[in-house]
């Protein structure tokens, strides 16, 4: 549905994307995360032909971004997206069927759909007196007046209560449902996690790590252990070299370690102590976890004239590559002979 190749963004001597190469298949999720200022929004805005690329090509539902044809197969949602104040929800949304031709008939039926599964009731108040909550959900409606296959949406919960957001990201999952392609940034990255079925981290202007959450965590990101015992293991040599760090917790020790190799030293040495194991718990890390991990790294220079990068690890030409809250968040308990045999 979406193709992206060799897209690259320049302003002056100013890379804003560099050679950024993905694809988006029929009815995906596909989510872009990154820091301020790694380039996100440009992708989007080069998608829906709002900005043109300096280099490279980008099609949507078959046909160049930059075709006017284009923008009636798609809805986009900008971060920040002013609304007519003086006019109402309906008349607003009627007046963008309008720019579409949409019949008068469809285009009731299309908003009056979209806004019922908003849940935004007050249609006929001005947009000036109603929450920024329910202005984000007449914006959303506004993406789909036009039925579009395509949708681009740029932060669609960016500074959204709780409730609303929960919303948003399941109206977001049911687009899916039926058949629609959403590409869309958001700096929550759980919100992320809940929603795509892949994902491109983008830091400078490059994509970094692309795929599925599972298939980025299991390239980029390491599965560690917790060992909860009995006793305090003794200090062992095999201990020593893993720099293994143990702390009590509550009546019991817990010791952190990163293979299952290491969770059986952590046993021997526990029964050299006259203890034993009670439990042993995997933590995989989360989207958050590895994103910190890979935007820390250090990135080739983006002006124009460095085009480096393949040797620092970015990826490249392939489509299928690739909150935690506190200690447990995210951990799978077993019993120690299980994690162990």
């Amino acid at each position: 549905m979406i193709e992206v190749s060799g897209l690259r963004k320049t302003y002056g001597d100013f890379a804003a994307v560099v050679d950024s190469d993905f694809a988006v298949d029929d009815g995906e999720v596909f989510g872009i995360v990154g820091p301020n200022g790694a380039g996100k929004t440009t992708t989007l805005k080069v998608i829906a032909g709002l900005v043109e690329p300096t280099d490279g090509e980008v099609t949507v539902a078959g046909f160049d971004a930059g075709d006017s044809e284009m923008r009636r197969h798609l809805g986009f949602l900008p971060e920040e997206s002013p609304l007519y104040e003086e006019m109402t929800a309906l008349s607003y949304l009627r007046f963008f069927a309008d720019l579409y031709d949409v019949p008068r008939e469809v285009a009731d039926e299309r908003i009056g759909a979209a806004l019922d599964r908003l849940e935004l009731d007050h249609r006929e108040r001005r947009l000036g007196d109603v929450s920024k909550g329910m202005k984000r959900k007449v914006a959303i409606a506004r993406s789909l007046v036009n039925d579009p296959d395509v949708l681009v949406y740029d932060e669609p919960a960016s500074g959204l209560d709780p409730v609303t957001t929960n919303s948003v990201l399941a109206f977001t999952r049911e687009l899916r449902e039926t058949g629609k392609t959403v590409v869309f940034s958001a700096h929550n990255l759980y919100h992320v996690e809940s929603v795509c079925d892949r994902v491109a981290v983008m830091n400078e202007g490059r994509i970094v790590a692309r795929g599925s959450v599972d298939e980025i965590r299991e390239r980029h990101g390491e599965t560690t252990y917790r060992v909860f015992t009995d006793v305090e293991p003794t200090a062992t040599a095999a201990l020593a070299d893993l720099d293994a760090t143990t702390e009590a917790v509550g009546d019991r020790f817990r010791t952190a370690v990163p293979s299952m190799d290491a969770v059986a030293a952590v046993r021997e040495a526990v029964a050299d102590a006259g203890g034993e194991v009670v439990d042993i718990r995997s933590r995989e890390p989360s989207l958050e976890d590895v994103f910190l991990d890979i935007v820390g790294r250090p990135m080739p220079g983006r002006y124009t004239g460095d085009r480096g990068g393949d040797s620092l690890g970015v990826e490249r030409n392939s489509d299928s590559d690739e909150s935690d809250e506190g200690d447990e968040g995210d951990e799978t308990s077993a019993t120690a002979t299980e994690a162990t045999e």
